[in-house]
């Protein structure tokens, strides 16, 4: 049995890392951890209780998915947030398109975006506020 203590890092290809680090930094809110010098670009960072995320840079790729359209279907990562109103509103301020889920079959309200490489990210809130 492996016995998980929690979730260290999610990592996500990017392809130009000044553009992610503003929507990851600035629009998001994280904050930017010192990183290891590899030999190819990137950032780290640090949220909930120590919780990161790693990008990386990869031109090759736009993402996995290949299209920056906003797909609930699709590979994601879920963050929870305290307010889905807020958030939403925060995200149109910085011109960010949503997708709007605040009544489905989950128990929770859900927001969509796609980061700039394509990468679908959920915004949950327990309440739609």
């Amino acid at each position: 049995v492996i016995e998980v203590e929690s979730l260290h890092h999610v990592a996500v290809c990017v392809t130009d890392v000044e553009r992610a680090k503003h929507f990851y930094g600035v629009v998001l809110g994280f904050a930017e951890v010192a990183r290891p010098p590899f030999p190819f670009g990137g950032a780290w960072y640090e949220f909930c209780e120590g919780r990161q995320l790693h990008l990386i840079v990869h031109p090759p790729t736009r993402t996995i998915r290949g299209t920056s359209e906003i797909d609930d279907r699709d590979g994601h990562l879920a963050l929870r947030v305290r307010s889905y109103r807020q958030t939403l509103d925060h995200l149109r301020a910085h011109g960010v398109e949503v997708l709007e889920k605040p009544r489905n079959l989950t128990p929770w309200a859900q927001l969509y975006v796609c980061d700039p490489d394509g990468n679908v990210i959920e915004l949950n809130a327990d309440i739609l506020d």
